[in-house]
This record gives structure tokens, sequence and C-alpha cells, in this order.
């Protein structure tokens, strides 16, 4: 009874962030800081960073679940916060990215913002492809926050079976959010400016 009150707890929390985080990355990424008259040198080069801690997550998301089948769950414990962290910094750099850059347009190869006939007939369909892996990962990005947190604290709050449900839900959607996030920065890394 004390693991479930200890699980409630959280619950306010976990739905208010769960709103606050996309609403905050979409507010975010429509400010721009040098429409306030703040004069910043964009950060083009977190792109490449942000992409790498994506695929650091998966890796670490990878070896916690590893860890748990061979019963190490201290080990487990600290990969699956150690993915929470990295997510978190990926978010961090993400938005401050966009507060300070132009956002590239796939397929935008003289890098004038507007994709033009000729630059939709050389991407073809691979700009369908790409536009559907970007809306499926920004999509599941967003569900994957309230799993996360929900995970994290049935873990917490030691009530293990719980856990494990939703966990074999969280893993698989925490994972393509972090490898789709790597092949989206790879597709679209050529039209960064």
């Amino acid at each position: 009874m004390e693991q479930q009150s200890a699980e409630h707890k959280y619950n306010k929390w976990i739905v208010a962030i769960s709103i606050i985080i996309p609403v905050a990355v979409a507010v975010l990424f429509s400010v721009k800081l040098k429409d306030f008259g703040i004069e910043v040198t964009p950060l083009n080069f977190l792109p490449p960073i942000y992409a790498t801690i994506n695929g650091i997550t998966a890796v670490v998301l990878i070896a916690g679940v590893i860890s748990i089948k061979n019963g190490n769950q201290k080990r487990h414990q600290q990969l699956m916060t150690t993915a929470i962290a990295l997510s978190l910094s990926f978010l961090v750099m993400y938005i401050a990215y966009h507060m300070t850059a132009v956002s590239a347009v796939f397929g935008d190869a003289n890098h004038d913002g507007l994709l033009d006939l000729n630059e939709k007939a050389t991407v073809g369909w691979t700009r369908g492809l790409y536009l559907f892996i970007l809306l499926t990962h920004i999509v599941l990005s967003i569900i994957i926050v309230p799993l996360v947190l929900v995970t994290y604290v049935r873990a917490l709050a030691q009530r293990f079976d719980r856990h494990r449900k939703i966990a074999r839900i969280t893993f698989p959607i925490w994972l393509y959010v972090a490898v789709t996030g790597v092949v989206v920065y790879l597709m679209i890394a050529p039209y960064y400016v």
C-alpha cells in the first residue's frame, strides 16, 4: 500500500511534465532569439552533438535491458538514469539550436529555405521517407515522456511487476525515438546551412 501511494504521489507531476515539455518545445521551437533583439551566433555545431547523444541513448537503453535480463538491477538502474539524463541534455541542445538557427529544409540544396521543383525532383521519394520518419519520431517523442516517467516512478516505488509491464511498451518506443533521431540527423545533415 505504501508503494502504491508513492507511485500515486508522482502522478500529478507526470501529467504536468508530460504536458509542459511538448508545449514548451513547440513554443520555444518557434521563438528565435534574434526576433527579440538578442544577437547570438547560431549554434550550428549542436545537431551532430545531439544526434550522437541520441545514438548513445540507444546504446545505453540496450545495455540497460541486457543488464536487467542478466539480473544486475543496480547497473540497470544506473543505465536508465543515464538514458534519462542523455534525453534531457538532447532536449536542451535541440531547443538551443532551434532558438538560434534557421531550420534546415530536407532537399534544400541551395539553402534558401525553400524547396523548388528541381530540388523536389532531386530528392524524390526520399523526402516522403524522411517526413515519415520525422513525423513518427516527433509523435513518439511526445508519447515517450509520460511512459518514461511512469516506468521510472514504478521502479522507484518498487512496483516491479507494474514496472515490467510498462517497460515492455516504453523500451521499444524510446529506442525507436533515439535511433530515428540519428537517422533524421543523417538524412537532413546535407541541408544544414
